[in-house]
């Protein structure tokens, strides 16, 4: 499964003159974690998160026991912003993608087209992936081994997210593109395939 198979996209984009309100009610309305920071030319150049938009903007409590701490909010998206950001192609690995978000603590991965933002995504993307129903993910895979290899020949089965492939005919390299296909829907987490013929014998 590549990052195009699971982005989000078209993607919300702010620039670096946005104001940090601005940018607060895009994430609080759409939900997102992060919004890609692009310049005049839609060209990646950062990143703005929640993390970043509540640092230091909410004031102490008058009332609290605590020393008042000094708030150097920044008024812009800009002034906010990670620079420079970690963005990954369209056809990424989600594999690599996965790692990256975890390696590098961060929730969203901008996907870029050259330096071009066409999607993004987040760690909840992966989850509702990984969340699929198992009867989802089967039908999606017999729709793929179909268009490649006809209907009635492929057997599929579906547990937890890893998909048993069972092939009525005897050949290894249709067996190999069976199970690339299935590994490249969304949801599968193992595939493999096996010969009918050679289940009916044991």
């Amino acid at each position: 499964m590549r990052a195009r198979d699971l982005m989000t996209a078209p993607v919300i984009t702010v620039h670096p003159w946005t104001s940090a309100k601005e940018a607060a009610e895009l994430l609080s309305t759409h939900g997102f974690t992060a919004l890609p920071v692009v310049d005049d030319d839609d060209a990646l150049i950062g990143i703005v998160t929640e993390a970043d938009l509540i640092r230091g903007r909410i004031p102490a409590d008058p009332r609290s026991t605590h020393e008042p701490r000094e708030t150097v909010a920044g008024k812009t998206a800009g002034d906010l912003m990670t620079s420079p950001v970690t963005a990954m192609s369209t056809g990424t690995d989600v594999a690599d993608l996965c790692q990256a978000l975890v390696d590098a603590r961060i929730r969203a991965m901008p996907i870029v087209d050259g330096s071009t933002v066409v999607g993004i995504v987040t760690r909840r993307d992966v989850v509702r992936v990984l969340a699929r129903d198992d009867v989802e993910i089967a039908r999606d895979v017999k729709h793929r081994l179909e268009i490649y290899g006809g209907s009635g020949r492929w057997q599929v089965e579906v547990r937890d997210g890893s998909v048993h492939i069972t092939d009525q005919f005897d050949d290894d390299t249709d067996r190999h593109v069976a199970q690339l296909l299935a590994l490249a829907v969304p949801g599968v987490v193992a595939a493999d395939t096996a010969y009918a013929g050679e289940e009916q014998a044991r």
